[in-house]
């Protein structure tokens, strides 16, 4: 019994010393697998491993020029303070490729095939009004399961992009005939000739209607908050027509009209406000006015007072408000009036009055300059 009691004294710390080296290496394993759970856990599916830092072309040509100098991998490494795992692939690339510039990366490839983007780009080139959701069904029919914004990352590449269609007046023969000959007849018509021409037209501008665009830089959820919006009232709670003339040496004058326009109002409006125009523009001698063909502009009685007035007038074809550069001037006049956010009728004519006269010369001077481009 005595024996077995010794025994059993001089066992059991040898085991309880094996025991707790166990319970160390149990724990140490369990802490480093919790500590690979956390680690990828905190990755993102999309997230990849850090790229170290890539070595200068002028240390990549150091490695070369050692190398051919007949010096081994190891001693080059050591020279120049690089691993030897990093030497070796650049030697071996310079071998195969005569360069130690970086060479083009495949990457993923494209899900749609040279031949499926000819075959959507001849599809909206043929079709302008064709919608990614046709696009991206005719390539599922053929075998390829794009998304839409594929399909709009791939017509971009191919210099295509997706655009509200402008809205221009519909043009008829007879329309299209006269633009061309009036394209032809003043093709070869110098700046200066434009210069001396001064520009006129009507515009409407609302109160609270779309006069112009407007983004906002915003938080999510935010878009009713009041400075995140234009207010809207039905049929534009109210309107002002306009007006308006300038040369290339500035605006001319810009009148209110308050009642409807007609035939004597037009003239009276002439009478009024286009001589004194001229002369506060500095026109020259022989300056020619430009209106378009509304009938109250055409009529018997208008042209007959042109001509008595010795008023040279440009002839200009129908249905053409995109030769008249004073739109221009009428865009950047409504934006000036938005951002000012009128109140009523009279804010807004006061408004528009101040903002005229602040339109540059330079802008003015720029439309003129590049009008034969249209």
């Amino acid at each position: 019994m005595a024996q077995v009691m010794i025994k059993a004294y001089y066992i059991t710390p040898f085991c309880y010393c094996v025991l707790v080296v166990i319970r160390d290496v149990i724990e140490g394993c369990l802490k480093y697998k919790r500590h690979l759970s956390t680690t990828s856990n905190s990755q993102t599916p999309n997230s990849t491993v850090a790229k170290t830092k890539e070595l200068s072309k002028d240390t990549r040509n150091k490695i070369v020029d050692l190398h051919q100098a007949v010096k081994t991998e190891s001693a080059i490494g050591k020279q120049l303070g690089v691993k030897k795992s990093t030497v070796g692939p650049i030697i071996r690339k310079w071998k195969t490729y005569k360069t130690t510039d970086n060479l083009p990366r495949s990457g993923a490839p494209r899900k749609i095939s040279p031949r499926g983007v000819k075959i959507i780009t001849r599809t909206v080139s043929k079709n302008p009004r064709t919608t990614r959701g046709d696009l991206v069904n005719d390539l599922q029919r053929a075998g390829t399961k794009v998304t839409k914004a594929t399909i709009s990352n791939t017509l971009r590449r191919q210099g295509l992009k997706s655009c509200s269609a402008r809205r221009v007046p519909l043009l008829k023969p007879v329309h299209v005939r006269a633009r061309l000959k009036f394209a032809r007849e003043h093709l070869d018509d110098p700046e200066e000739d434009w210069e001396n021409v001064i520009w006129s037209d009507e515009t409407k501008i609302e109160l609270f209607g779309k006069n112009s665009t407007c983004r906002v830089w915003r938080r999510k959820n935010a878009e009713l908050h009041p400075k995140n919006t234009i207010p809207t009232v039905k049929h534009g709670g109210g309107n002002i027509m306009l007006w308006g003339c300038f040369s290339a040496k500035g605006p001319g004058r810009l009148i209110r009209v308050k009642e409807r326009m007609n035939g004597a109002m037009y003239h009276e409006i002439l009478s009024k406000n286009l001589l004194p125009s001229a002369r506060a523009l500095k026109m020259k001698r022989g300056w020619v006015f430009q209106h378009d063909n509304d009938p109250k502009h055409t009529a018997r009685a208008m042209n007959e007072w042109l001509r008595k007035k010795h008023f040279k007038v440009l002839e200009w074809p129908s249905q053409s408000p995109d030769l008249n550069p004073i739109e221009n001037l009428w865009r950047e006049l409504k934006i000036s009036v938005a951002q000012r956010q009128p109140q009523n009728i009279t804010a807004l004519e006061e408004i528009c009055m101040e903002e005229w006269t602040k339109l540059p010369a330079t802008v003015c001077k720029n439309l003129v300059a590049t009008y034969r481009k249209r």
